[in-house]
């Protein structure tokens, strides 16, 4: 509810700015309102249009009812008129106006008539208001005309002051939500003698619209409904422009209703009556049905009343709630506090004392226990209430001849069993049998089955056992108030029984719907795919409501079919433009839907905070879901479009991070391509300078040198881009491992002399076992791994002797490489063999560029062989790397290759 800024903030509210902003995206919509037929509603927005149209403006008719009026008629000359789609309907040609013409002609202005019109079977909507908000969506201006009877609210109004029920009508949404409401009015005097001059109707039609709706009193009374609804409208309009501009100035909304509607017929009056309520107060309205919490007191059919009754307050434009209580006075209240409601309305039948001579009503309730909040009561006319008493009053036969049969056969063994025992002993308590009866019944049937047996069990105990035996004659006083006492007991012991049955039942039925959707939500968080997402959604949904169930998702500019109960359901045109609409409004739409309602799918977005994920379509078949079955379909489509919005969050998150980490590696590989290209370059090219510009001066021992710096730099470069290389290969799948023996002792050799080359001041000891067997491998990239090792062992060794082993262990051979340096922590083990990694030296920059290790990885890897580090591997300090290698059979057949 908006609320009012304080008097000198000078600020514009922001709702209604947002709610311009909208407006600006989309058509106007102006409506030419009438009190009846023939007050010239077509004719003045016609003439309007020749005026503008005079004027350069693009007004385009895309369809309009003269009824025969040459007048009428004459105003059509010169304005462009679009061309109608004939359709067969009921064995007749209809002339409709056609939608899709409409949008792709795209006017600056469109007049269509007749908004309360509807349309034929087979249409995109059954209704021409909603082909109107369509061309409103799209950003045309719609100019359209409506009499004040076809108002949702005031259907049941009209119907009493004129008796016809009107049966073409318009939610109070579509007139509220127009942009300019014209009013065109005409004295019922001056519209009677239209009529008799056959310039509203045919004579024949004209005679009998006298007779029966064109009345003085009928015009009147619905000439002032037009005129206060007008100015309901343009009171709304003044509010929202105050509010836009920050005028200050009192305007009315601080009124706030709650409407309380249960089963009965009487609810949907009270829906109409509180939305004029709400129309002239200018206030929200918030419908609200109270179901209770212990046990289930509704059938199918009430439930059903109930959900079209909240149908109906939507249209209207209420906010509608379901509460569940023990106590309905105290939800009631317990709801108006919390929603700061100022009025209550509800429906209060014509009360019966002699059914109900304890009970209380809700109103009188109400009105005891709330301070501070208006009361309204609706009640019933004569016929309807009737109707509910007699409905109330008396169940139909077939209903009461279950509980009276399971009573029957419930009090008929406790009658033979006490019969039997009577003629063994006499025993004065007998009756408790009887009461084991009722609570029988009650517990099978409730409380009818229990109140029937009650009254079974009462007439066969004085029957049979209270004298005078076999005659409903009672001798005896005090019999008399035993058998009083045994009703009353049993009764209450009934209704105590039957209410404990119902509370099970509820209790259960809740339980099984609660762990199903616990199971699904569990099912649904241990799922990161969105398919078996769709899939679990699916099996879940058609065992839950049982009727075939698709999902769409939007692939590009279409929709295809992603899961599907049972798998080869096949939707036609029809589905999947409703499934399309649903998909890009947002709104259900197919089967009992204001869009293609003739589908056999009803289609639901799958909406999520960053928008619509998915359509859920089920097939309605001969009736609509119940409450329950409703509940549970748009509790599973939420979690599902949560799931697949939090598949998609992490299948992002999962991209994002590998950018994040290609990221990270490119610039750990800008930093090493900066510092050990440029330092080798910069020696290079220092040593080549001086030797061009000073080699003649020079000695030959400092030309030595020289020449010798550049010949070291240039294997480090060597060594860098061939590491670059490797790495490149690695990464991109396209390093491909020989298959040949290889002699491991002639690779461990060959290694370490390279390493020697590489570092003549460093000391490397090998040990090499006699027995090694050969592997199954490449050569030259287990040389390069060695290589590798050493590398690194003599880079952060800290000078000590370098350890090469080989040995055979079971099935395997083990390469270690072993140096006696300061050791890795236990928390960087693994981290050594990441790209680019290096570990931190006291004097400053870690030599190398990283690669080394990681290189060393990927080739073990490759030769099907794994490698892990160790430390501290001696004293308590080094580090030794250890590889191992799978050995495979050989045949002794086979020489070395």
């Amino acid at each position: 509810m908006p609320t009012n800024e304080p008097y000198g903030t000078n600020r514009p509210d922001p709702d209604a700015l947002l709610a311009l902003a909208d407006k600006d995206r989309r058509g106007k919509l102006t409506i030419f309102l009438g009190a009846a037929p023939g007050v010239g509603k077509t004719y003045a927005m016609l003439n309007r249009a020749q005026r503008l149209a005079a004027d350069g403006f693009e007004i385009v008719v895309g369809l309009t009812e003269t009824h025969g009026r040459s007048e009428t008629s004459a105003l059509l000359a010169g304005l462009e008129k679009l061309p109608r789609v004939q359709v067969a309907y009921h064995g007749k040609d209809l002339q409709e106006f056609d939608l899709d013409a409409a949008l792709a002609r795209k006017p600056g202005t469109i007049i269509v008539d007749e908004l309360a019109h509807s349309n034929p079977e087979g249409f995109r909507h059954p209704k021409r208001y909603q082909d109107i908000e369509e061309l409103i969506e799209a950003g045309i201006d719609v100019w359209t005309a409506l009499n004040i009877q076809h108002l949702e609210s005031l259907s049941d109004l009209v119907a009493q002051i004129t008796g016809v029920n009107v049966r073409e009508r318009v939610p109070d949404t579509v007139l509220k939500k127009a942009d300019e409401v014209v009013l065109v009015d005409l004295p019922p005097a001056e519209l009677i003698t239209r009529l008799q001059e056959g310039k509203v109707y045919l004579p024949a039609s004209a005679k009998r619209a006298a007779d029966r709706f064109f009345r003085l009193g009928n015009l009147t009374a619905l000439r002032e409904l037009a005129l206060r609804r007008t100015a309901d409208r343009v009171d709304d309009q003044m509010i929202d422009y105050l509010r836009q501009n920050a005028i200050e100035g009192p305007w009315a909304t601080s009124e706030r209703l709650l409407v309380c509607i249960g089963s009965d017929i009487l609810s949907e009056k009270v829906v109409r009556v509180a939305s004029r309520l709400a129309s002239g107060l200018n206030a929200p309205w918030l419908v609200v049905s109270i179901a209770h919490s212990d046990r289930e007191t509704l059938d199918d059919d009430e439930l059903r009343r109930i959900d079209d009754t909240f149908r109906l307050a939507e249209k209207l434009g209420a906010e509608t709630r379901r509460i569940t209580g023990s106590n309905f006075v105290t939800e009631i209240l317990k709801l108006a506090r919390r929603e700061h409601a100022t009025q209550i309305v509800i429906g209060s039948h014509c009360r019966s004392w002699f059914r109900n001579p304890l009970r209380s009503s809700l109103a009188d309730a109400l009105t005891r226990e709330m301070s501070g909040i208006g009361l309204h009561l609706v009640t019933a006319d004569e016929k309807s209430g009737r109707q509910a008493s007699t409905r109330r009053a008396w169940p139909k036969l077939p209903t009461l001849a279950k509980p009276l049969g399971i009573a029957f056969l419930c009090v008929l063994p406790a009658a033979l069993i006490g019969a039997l025992i009577d003629r063994i002993v006499y025993l004065p308590n007998i009756s408790l049998l009887f009461l084991i009866a009722v609570l029988a019944a009650a517990t099978y049937a409730g409380f009818a089955a229990a109140l029937m047996a009650a009254m079974l069990s009462a007439l066969a105990y004085n029957f049979f056992f209270i004298p005078p035996l076999y005659t409903f004659t009672i001798a005896s006083p005090h019999e008399v108030f035993a058998l009083c006492i045994f009703v009353v007991a049993a009764i209450l012991a009934g209704s105590l029984g039957s209410r404990i049955r119902e509370q099970a039942k509820t209790a259960r039925a809740r339980a099984a719907a609660m762990q199903a959707l616990y199971d699904f939500a569990r099912k649904l968080s241990g799922t990161a795919d969105v398919d078996e997402v769709l899939w679990a959604s699916v099996s879940q949904l058609h065992a839950g409501i049982n009727r075939n169930i698709v999902f769409l998702r939007a692939s590009g500019d279409t929709l295809e079919t992603a899961a599907a109960w049972p798998p080869d359901t096949e939707l036609g045109i029809a589905e999947i433009a409703a499934a399309r609409w649903a998909n890009t409004r947002n709104e259900p739409a197919g089967a009992g839907t204001g869009t293609l309602p003739n589908c056999r799918f009803q289609f639901r977005p799958l909406t999520s905070p960053h928008g619509v994920v998915g359509v859920c379509g089920y097939e309605v078949g001969s009736e609509a879901l119940d409450s329950n079955a409703e509940r549970m379909f748009s509790a599973i489509i939420d979690q599902t479009a949560t799931a697949i919005d939090r598949a998609r969050l992490s299948s992002e998150s999962a991209k994002q991070a590998v950018r994040l980490e290609s990221e990270r590696y490119r610039e750990a590989l800008l930093s090493s391509i900066s510092h050990d290209l440029r330092t080798p370059l910069a020696t290079i090219t220092g040593a080549v300078t001086s030797l061009r510009e000073l080699g003649e001066k020079m000695t030959p021992e400092s030309r030595d040198d020289l020449l010798q710096s550049i010949e070291e730099e240039g294997a480090r470069l060597s060594r860098f881009v061939a590491n670059l290389l490797d790495m490149t290969r690695i990464s991109t799948g396209t390093l491909k491992a020989k298959r040949d023996w290889v002699d491991v002792g002639d690779v461990v050799r060959s290694a370490v002399a390279r390493a020697r080359r590489y570092f003549p001041a460093q000391p490397f000891e090998t040990g090499i076992a006699a027995d090694l067997p050969l592997l199954r491998g490449d050569s030259v990239l287990l040389e390069q791994v060695l290589f590798n090792l050493l590398d690194n062992a003599a880079k952060y060794g800290g000078g000590d002797a370098v350890n090469v082993y080989a040995r055979c262990d079971g099935k395997e051979v083990v390469l270690s490489v072993t140096d006696l340096g300061k050791g890795i922590p236990a928390g960087e083990l693994d981290r050594i063999f990441e790209k680019f990694y290096r570990r931190s030296k006291t004097d400053g920059r870690s030599p190398g560029t990283g690669l080394g290790l990681s290189i060393a990885r990927g080739f073990v890897e490759a030769l099907g062989g794994r490698i892990h580090a160790e430390s501290p591997a001696v004293r308590k300090r080094g580090t030794r790397i250890v590889m191992r290698f799978p050995v495979e059979e050989r045949d002794r057949t086979q020489g070395l290759t």
